[in-house]
């Protein structure tokens, strides 16, 4: 008991009176594990087995204290093998820590074609699902990013087309063989249609009014970097899916920001400007000559 009291005493002592940069670097680089576990679990059922965790922390800390030597030795053996428990209850999280830590860069992504077929692209989604919107006829767009989708591509039906409004609004009318799932779009191509999407959202924080649609788009974004696209089959409301978080009622202007920002890249609003200035300005020479 008193070497543990003493043990605690010099830890402190020295992160008080002997800091070194390396002891620094060390505290920062725990804190920031600990923060993203914290971020990584927070809304699942995941942070209560974390919260779990710090109080049988807390539990063998207080009965080594108190001198209770048969609840210490359990506890103890409970801790030490903890980081086994962990990586088995914390799978499907480290496995997206993982696919993050491991993703590189894919030859073909948004923004890889031509700036006109870019705008064409957008152009063409965001009449696709307003019109699904005002109809009220379900629709699930999953946009590829960098982690690869090919096990979810070999669940549907293979298209590899050209994106057109007609083409998506065919594949999600109502009793044809591909409207049930989700379409796959891969940079400027349809990859595959009618996919399933096996990963439903576990979040508490999702509302009780969202079916299976909207947990499936939330579960894909979760585990991997793709953007979403959801429309409602009984309000109508299109949403946002990305990084786990689902953002509602979108509107034609907020789609084509999105989808602006997918296929031309941040910088493309200040380029399209300059570009549209320089047009502008030798079609009025051109007028004055």
């Amino acid at each position: 008991m008193g070497s543990f009291v003493n043990q605690i005493g010099m830890f402190f002592w020295n992160i008080f009176h002997r800091p070194q940069i390396s002891d620094i670097l060390d505290i920062l680089l725990v804190a920031f594990l600990i923060y993203q576990l914290i971020m990584l679990t927070r809304g699942t059922r995941a942070s209560d087995v974390v919260k779990g965790f710090i109080l049988l922390l807390a539990a063998r800390f207080l009965s080594e204290l108190l001198g209770l030597t048969a609840i210490t030795w359990i506890l103890k053996l409970i801790v030490s093998n903890g980081v086994l428990v962990m990586v088995i209850l914390f799978q499907p999280e480290l496995r997206h820590a993982l696919e993050q830590l491991g993703r590189g860069a894919k030859l073909e992504l948004p923004g890889s074609s031509s700036v006109d077929e870019n705008t064409r692209i957008v152009t063409e989604i965001v009449q696709c699902l307003t019109t699904l919107s005002r109809r009220r006829v379900g629709a699930l767009v999953v946009f590829e990013q960098r982690t690869g989708l090919k096990d979810v591509v070999e669940t549907g039906t293979t298209l590899d087309s050209e994106i057109s409004a007609p083409l998506l609004e065919n594949i999600f009318e109502p009793n044809t063989p591909l409207h049930d799932g989700a379409v796959i779009i891969r940079g400027n191509r349809i990859v595959a249609a009618s996919c399933m999407l096996t990963t439903l959202s576990e979040s508490n924080a999702i509302s009780r009014d969202l079916g299976t649609r909207h947990r499936a788009a939330i579960g894909i974004s979760e585990t991997t970097d793709a953007t979403v696209l959801v429309v409602s089959e009984e309000t109508g409301v299109i949403s946002m899916a990305r990084g786990g978080r689902l953002t509602r009622h979108l509107d034609a202007d907020s789609l084509t920001e999105i989808l602006s920002g997918l296929y031309h890249g941040p910088n493309t609003s200040i380029f399209s400007r300059v570009t549209s200035w320089m047009k502008g300005v030798l079609h009025n020479g051109k007028k004055q000559a």
